[in-house]
């Protein structure tokens, strides 16, 4: 995500309040994890915020990716072994097997639903989801990993695109997993954050890292959805609330990105059923769809779009 400074208590303090914010007061405790929740949801994956278009990406890993947007998790486990077996030092390939197991377990208990994005009452009332305890140590097994093979790939070349990726890939994966899963949502943003450093470093090596846009327009475009109160907080502690821009980038994303434009098409086809757009979110939703034809999730929602004709 953008915001190239650190995030010291002494600089956030000085930043100015953002436009239209007319000092409504501090907001409680308890909607200020809430809406932290609704921030971090979006982040699909993990890779779902800090994304890195690789110049050559790899087409076996590709087809990985693939695979899970399909939801066939046993296939994308398949292919990220093969490449791990052949690739032993690429950090991109536990990641991306990590990635699956997290994902694997979102589809489980059905938090990809869009809904959730849209309908908050549901969103907040929702029940605390019941994790499989046998995924929790293969994730963090395939975490440990990358984060051993990205480390040493940084040492020996700070500027690694796919060090980078992965790294900031293993950060975005545990906000996840602590914010959807576990409801642990201050974890989740401190997990945030941590990423934001191997972002930045990616986006400034190269700025066609289109994925990476992905987490600069989720962070801009929920940020600026809060009530006033909540997003002063969050400005002042570094982050962005610029509706435009947050949309601008995930077009960048869904239009140029590799592993990240069909989750980033995801996205803007529930920005388009917020703002009523019915017909945009229908025509994304029908593209993933058809690209995807085993995953439900897309035919459920445009099947929500479709009015229901009822007898006469």
């Amino acid at each position: 995500m953008a915001n190239r400074q650190a995030h010291g208590t002494s600089p956030a303090i000085r930043r100015p309040l953002p436009p239209g914010f007319r000092g409504e007061g501090q907001c409680r405790q308890g909607l200020a994890a809430r809406e932290l929740m609704r921030l971090v949801v979006l982040v699909f994956l993990a890779a779902s915020a800090f994304g890195a278009d690789l110049n050559v990406p790899s087409r076996d890993l590709y087809a990985g990716w693939l695979k899970m947007y399909d939801l066939k998790f046993d296939d994308a486990h398949q292919i990220f072994g093969e490449w791990k077996q052949s690739h032993p030092a690429d950090a991109l390939g536990p990641a991306s097997d990590a990635a699956a197991y997290l994902f694997s377990e979102l589809a489980r208990l059905g938090i990809l639903e869009s809904e959730l994005f849209t309908d908050d009452a549901k969103f907040q009332n929702r029940a605390k989801p019941r994790p499989d305890p046998q995924l929790r140590p293969l994730f963090d097994r395939e975490i440990e990993q990358t984060e051993h093979l990205a480390d040493a790939a940084l040492q020996t070349a700070p500027a690694d695109a796919n060090a980078l990726f992965a790294k900031s890939l293993t950060f975005g994966l545990r906000a996840d997993f602590a914010s959807l899963i576990e409801k642990q949502d201050f974890a989740a943003l401190r997990f945030t954050k941590q990423g934001r450093a191997f972002t930045d470093k990616l986006t400034a090596i190269n700025p066609n890292a289109y994925d990476a846009y992905l987490g600069v327009g989720i962070e801009n475009y929920l940020l600026s959805l809060k009530p006033a109160p909540l997003r002063a907080l969050l400005w002042v502690t570094g982050s962005q609330v610029d509706r435009e821009k947050g949309l601008e980038n995930l077009r960048k994303t869904a239009q140029y990105g590799h592993y990240l434009a069909p989750f980033a098409k995801l996205l803007l086809a529930v920005a388009a059923l917020r703002d009523n757009n019915r017909s945009l979110a229908r025509e994304l939703l029908t593209g993933l769809h058809n690209r995807f034809p085993d995953n439900p999730l897309y035919l459920s929602e445009l099947d929500r779009l479709t009015p229901k004709i009822g007898p006469k």
